[in-house]
């Protein structure tokens, strides 16, 4: 799965269950994290017309529009205990519910550019301060494309 996975940008029609949002939400509630104290928390996103508004503070909107369903990933400050040790947590739990989507037939890109309005966000969705926007998460039944990726040689990484 991990070598399949491919970020997925382009979105057919088609209601995704709650049962399967259930499934990618589970797949990162059981990331990895410093004393097993889960940072993360999340707001998921249904409804057009709030992913519209945020569709509007990205240069990537049209991947927001077009998905069936986003979830946005936070840092919970408040149970934060190191700040990076947590972030890569969050990382994790990001990953391991990009790999659940794919298992699950479902395509699903993480977004990040977003982030430079992160407090708008929080706005929009009415999410407290002590939470922090880590990603936004577009999910939905991919396209029928092919997508390819490369990847530098081990030699290029290693150190």
């Amino acid at each position: 799965m991990i070598r399949n996975r491919r970020s997925v940008r382009e979105f057919l029609d088609g209601e995704i269950s709650k049962e399967e949002i259930d499934k990618i939400l589970e797949a990162g509630r059981w990331a990895p994290s410093g004393l097993n104290n889960q940072p993360w928390r999340f707001s998921v996103l249904r409804d057009k017309k709030i992913r519209e508004e945020l569709a509007k503070l990205t240069h990537y909107g049209d991947i927001i529009r077009d998905a069936n369903v986003c979830i946005a990933v936070f840092l919970d400050k408040s149970s934060s205990y190191d700040r990076t040790k947590d972030i890569q947590a969050i990382g994790a739990c990001i990953q391991n519910m990009l790999l659940e989507a794919h298992s699950l037939g479902l395509g699903a890109c993480w977004l990040g550019e977003i982030l430079k309005n992160k407090n708008l966000v929080n706005r929009i969705l009415n999410i407290p301060d002590d939470k922090e926007l880590m990603a936004v998460i577009a999910v939905g039944y991919p396209s029928k494309r092919e997508r390819k990726s490369t990847r530098k040689s081990l030699g290029e990484l290693l150190l």
